[in-house]
């Protein structure tokens, strides 16, 4: 039986209990999830092995990657700018990045940054790894791109390039690079262990992602490879002529070809503001929490506050996913609360990552919620390992979830 730490305050006995049952019947192997409700932490859970070569535990100290979960952190420094007056979401790009206007982009707003409605989901140019890292030469090559199609209508999943893209906005009004945003205006005041550009001396902490299985299945013969069949099928919908594809392997693939992909040193410590954010479950969460509300011990007011929840969590986006092929339900760089985005309550949102890491906030019942873990499933939007905790977060406070 795998050892679970942690702490769960009296109540929330359902969620520990669905969080060993990720370990006996999904396939866990080393993972963390945090809730806050009414701005106390009541659950701190990790358990697991946070590297299966060197045998290590997964520990309160053990980091995790999360993909795209990282965005909703983005989407976060752009809300605040919003919040601010600093940043009209319906001004094009071009008036605070007057490079953008090219190639056909001048009348862009920001708002289809946030909302994936730019047509700018992959980048044309060809790229080393080095200039995938530097920030520049993405900005460089995004100014010159023409969109592939229409710009407004349509939405399609900027799976790699939202962060270039919000994080070029946000770094043109503040002086600061996204990650150093986030650090000043979130990490700092929240108390947070959440990087979008990793430091050196925090490295050894992170666990090491491991293999991608298909639809959350544990084994190797739930593995692509394993299957013929299954993998012609996943190459019909993300092979590299896709549009989802070229979505996720911007910029010419070679963030994921790099040795050791995003397990790579040196791709954590860039900024990559859709894709390497670093942090823990309880960090995740406690960012959420503090997102909406106030903090027991911490800031007495949330950062955003409840005219601009209601502008972050109002859906922008109805029908087919031009990437991902079907609906999404996205706010202003959030994903709201949906059949596509189970974060429980009807007004909740928030950020899944590839492999099923999660992060979200229901401001109506004042929850946080973090899940994050090295054992990536074949999901894009969270699978029965969150599902799980989430429906469990609900039963403990009562309330019947719309959406888990």
């Amino acid at each position: 039986m795998t050892e679970i730490s942690g702490e769960c305050k009296p109540g929330f006995e359902a969620v520990a209990e669905a969080f060993a049952l990720n370990f006996a019947e999904h396939g866990e192997i080393g993972a963390g999830t945090a809730v806050y409700v009414g701005g106390e932490k009541v659950v701190d859970l990790w358990g697991g092995v946070a590297d299966e070569e060197a045998g290590t535990p997964y520990t309160a100290d053990t980091l995790q990657l999360v993909f795209s979960t990282t965005k909703g952190a983005t989407a976060a420094c752009a809300n605040l700018l919003a919040q601010r007056g600093e940043l009209d979401v319906d001004a094009p790009v071009a008036e605070y990045w007057p490079e953008f206007k090219a190639a056909g982009k001048e009348n862009i707003p920001v708002r289809w940054l946030l909302t994936h409605q730019a047509g700018l989901p992959y980048v044309d140019a060809v790229l080393t790894l080095e200039e995938a890292l530097a920030w520049e030469p993405m900005i460089r090559a995004l100014e010159r791109q023409a969109p592939a199609w229409e710009p407004g209508t349509a939405h399609g999943y900027h799976a790699t390039t939202f962060g270039w893209l919000v994080g070029e906005v946000v770094k043109r009004i503040s002086g600061k690079s996204l990650g150093a945003f986030f650090h000043d205006e979130f990490s700092v005041p929240l108390e947070l262990e959440f990087w979008i550009g990793l430091p050196d001396e925090q490295q050894h902490r992170v666990a090491p992602l491991l293999q991608w299985d298909v639809f959350g299945g544990s084994g190797a013969d739930n593995d692509a490879a394993a299957d013929p069949g299954l993998a012609a099928v996943i190459a019909q919908f993300m092979g590299p002529d896709t549009m989802l594809g070229k979505a996720l392997a911007a910029p010419s693939g070679v963030l994921a070809t790099a040795e050791g992909g995003f397990n790579n040193p040196a791709v954590r410590a860039a900024e990559i503001p859709a894709a390497n954010g670093v942090t823990n479950a309880r960090s995740l969460a406690r960012f959420y929490a503090g997102l909406t509300g106030p903090l027991a011990g911490g800031p007495s007011q949330a950062i955003l506050g409840p005219e601009q929840v209601a502008k972050a969590s109002e859906r922008q986006t109805f029908g087919s996913d031009k990437c991902l092929m079907f609906e999404t339900t996205l706010g202003l760089g959030f994903f709201v609360a949906s059949p596509f985005a189970l974060y429980g309550g009807p007004k909740a949102f928030g950020h899944a990552g590839a492999g099923g890491s999660v992060g979200f906030t229901d401001p109506e019942n004042a929850i946080g919620f973090g899940y994050v873990m090295n054992k990536m499933s074949m999901s894009l939007n969270g699978d029965p390992r969150s599902g799980g905790l989430v429906k469990a977060v609900y039963e403990s406070i009562g309330v019947e979830p719309t959406y888990a």
